[in-house]
């Protein structure tokens, strides 16, 4: 394993190392991590190094992030062992959180999903409940419903 940790594709190939602790990977020859494929982006996204624990970004690709299967909407901790998928080119992370200055619990990740899930599924379409809105001018004083 490399000083910061290894990306091994799941389909065969050579393993990645993690020789920084920011580490861009995309189509264009200037990334760190250069995937020559026609579905990865030019710049894909970017793994970030905090805390001791690795971290994804997507960077707008066309073709998405995953990690263990589920889209990556803002940045998401790579814990030891998840799947990390650059459009379809998938890649089990590897590396030692507490050889990288890990202490206590991993920190956390601000990924779309967790504030999605604070919303309700209405606010989340953009209507409001009707107890938010203003009163119906059409409706008449003496109507309950």
């Amino acid at each position: 394993m490399s000083d910061y940790g290894i990306l091994i594709p799941t389909g065969g190939g050579e393993d990645l190392p993690l020789k920084r602790d920011r580490i861009l990977i995309g189509r264009r020859e200037s990334c760190d991590i250069v995937l020559r494929f026609p579905n990865v982006s030019g710049e894909h996204c970017k793994l970030t190094l905090e805390g001791g624990y690795w971290f994804v970004k997507d960077l707008d690709s066309r073709n998405g992030t995953k990690v263990n299967g589920y889209r990556v909407a803002g940045r998401k901790r790579l814990d030891p062992g998840v799947i990390l998928s650059v459009a379809k080119h998938q890649f089990e992370v590897k590396y030692d959180p507490e050889s990288l200055g890990a202490s206590g619990p991993p920190p956390a990740e601000d990924d779309h999903v967790e504030g999605l899930l604070r919303s309700s599924l209405m606010e989340r379409a953009g209507l409001k409940r009707r107890s938010d809105q203003e009163p119906d001018k059409n409706k008449r004083p003496d109507e309950d419903f």
